[in-house]
């Protein structure tokens, strides 16, 4: 691993860091390699990088296009070279992984690598102020295909380089950039990602843990082979006409979730903070046999007298019952996946119960009622589904059966895919600092598969070992972005005036300073929103309030344990 930013050398400038996104402090001064607009072409840096630098097979490595930006008058980021690549596949038949490599000016030994989103497809924002400003070169791809079509995913060279390879191929190729730019690489290497960029994250500490530093990911995709099947198995679940929750169950299920588990924290706000007691409420593996957490909402003799109600008086058949129950425990595989992993979280109750296709307004192809031309179900990532899994794209989802014709192919891509490796330990021995933070309220990642990791790491590792060198810190009723509201009807069942999940966290400046400075983060930090303060706690921590003190007070709450 890379160490300390050096010290004072031949050529050097300094660069002043500010201390965060709304600070005008110093936070340090540091060494510097200047370039100019002069160093911006081929002349200087090449137009191709021997394949051997790169540490997974590529058949080429063209640089083809640089760019000078000059900073902007008002001063608000620094000038840089852009450079565009591509990297030509081993198999002929997979597409080329395009990327891009920004060189800034002022470059302070320090690299930051940025994930993608979704399914990829194109190259990350590379050059936002936040990282240029700190002297960080900075570089993503488009993860081995270009655009939003699916049928590079039938091609398992595309799916190996979307999995793992082609963060390893990009990081490799600005390495030799960085080298040919300054005369030197990188003393400081981080990696920051959301989602699949998140995934990809883990993904490096997991693989190649002595490649970086420091690691920051959010909301992230982990059991990424089984997220992409999951919401199959919920359409599935509901191929009997009689298992559809219908969109007009929205406002009715949160509502229930709300009265269950609003107090479960010591205060009705609309906020659940204690997730994982509301999780063991609704997860009927949990707890005695024969549970029933929904026994409120059943509809008197199993017949609803009136489907199209919308409002939070509106009851569940037996049939919709079962397949809430279904969403809300984990999804066992017929045979481990990687790492030995035996199952997929699925999703936490909450507030937004149709969110990102939890609930579908429609009945598609292969369910009960469905009509005969009625769509093919397809969601972000049904080319995992019907490209990495089937290798046939028009393939219907729905008629996959766990533990059938296609378990060897689930076994065989699950390590490709999947970041649920628990043992951090060589990250760890490294040097390595990984930060992580989770919504509870996410829709599309699944929170109760990241819950799950999070407790295989501390399970082989143990809290005192993870400590030393990770946050996981869990954002109570966070969504996708770490975003959210609180509901607009407490656990009381009294109008609750809404406001917004305290969720601002300076994350690039805690990193850096932990890795360059080893001014650790604090177990619990403090996130805020408008005049909203809360603890953010570490799992399997929440948020408790303490009984005194202002509600909106992140000194009146403590984190505890479940």
């Amino acid at each position: 691993m890379v160490g300390t930013v050096p010290g004072l050398v031949a050529g050097a400038n300094t660069l002043t860091l500010l201390s965060g996104k709304t600070s005008s402090a110093p936070l340090a001064q540091v060494r510097v390699q200047v370039i100019t607009q002069a160093d911006c072409n081929a002349a200087k840096l090449g137009t191709a990088i021997p394949t051997s630098a790169i540490g997974e097979p590529v058949s080429g490595v063209n640089l083809t296009g640089f760019v000078w930006t000059a900073a902007p008058a008002n001063g608000s980021n620094q000038a840089y070279c852009r450079v565009n690549g591509n990297m030509t596949p081993i198999d002929p038949a997979a597409p080329n992984i395009n990327f891009g490599v920004t060189l800034p000016q002022r470059w302070a030994y320090r690299y930051a690598q940025m994930g993608g989103g979704g399914m990829n497809g194109s190259v990350p924002g590379l050059a936002g102020a936040d990282y240029n400003n700190r002297g960080m070169a900075t570089a993503g791809s488009d993860s081995g295909h270009s655009g939003f079509g699916n049928a590079w995913a039938v091609n398992d060279e595309a799916m190996k380089n979307l999995g793992y390879m082609q963060m390893k191929k990009t990081r490799d190729a600005a390495f030799v950039l960085q080298q040919s730019a300054y005369g030197a690489t990188p003393t400081a290497a981080y990696w920051f990602g959301s989602s699949q960029g998140g995934r990809e994250g883990l993904t490096m500490a997991q693989r190649y843990p002595n490649d970086y530093d420091g690691i920051s990911v959010s909301v992230p995709i982990v059991n990424f082979s089984s997220l992409m099947l999951a919401p199959e198995w919920i359409r599935i679940q509901e191929k009997p006409l009689a298992n559809w929750v219908t969109p007009a169950k929205r406002t009715a299920i949160a509502t229930e979730v709300i009265r269950q588990c609003d107090g479960l924290d010591g205060l009705a706000d609309g906020v659940i903070n204690n997730y994982m007691a509301c999780r063991a409420i609704f997860d009927v593996t949990q707890g005695a046999p024969g549970r029933q957490p929904w026994a409120a909402k059943r509809c008197p003799g199993n017949v609803d007298p009136n489907p199209a109600d919308t409002t939070a008086a509106a009851c569940l058949t037996d049939g919709q019952i079962s397949t809430l129950q279904f969403t809300h425990q984990r999804y066992f595989f017929a045979t481990p996946l990687a790492f030995n992993n035996p199952s997929f979280g699925m999703w936490l109750p909450g507030t937004d119960p149709g969110g990102s296709g939890l609930i579908e307004s429609q009945r598609y192809r292969g369910q009960e009622g469905a009509a005969a031309n009625a769509p093919i179900h397809s969601h972000l990532g049904i080319a995992g589904v019907t490209g990495f899994l089937y290798q046939d794209l028009n393939a219907n989802p729905l008629d996959y059966v766990e533990g059938g014709a296609l378990n060897d192919r689930r076994v065989a891509i699950s390590p490709f895919l999947d970041a649920t490796d628990p043992n951090l330990n060589p990250f760890r021995a490294s040097g390595g600092k990984l930060l992580s933070v989770i919504g509870t309220n996410d829709t599309l990642a699944s929170p109760g598969s990241q819950l799950d990791y999070y407790q295989s790491v501390i399970n082989l590792m143990g809290q005192g070992t993870l400590d030393q060198f990770a946050r996981f810190w869990v954002m109570p009723m966070g969504n996708h972005g770490l975003g959210g509201t609180s509901y607009n009807v407490n656990g009381e069942g009294q109008p609750n005036t809404t406001f917004n999940i305290p969720n601002s966290l300076d994350r690039v400046t805690m990193l850096v300073n932990w890795v360059e400075r080893g001014v650790a983060p604090p177990l619990t930090a403090t996130v805020t929103s408008g005049a909203r303060s809360l603890p953010l706690c570490q799992y399997p921590k929440y948020p408790r309030y303490n009984g005194t003190g202002s509600v909106t007070d992140a000194a009146s709450y403590s984190c505890a344990n479940l």
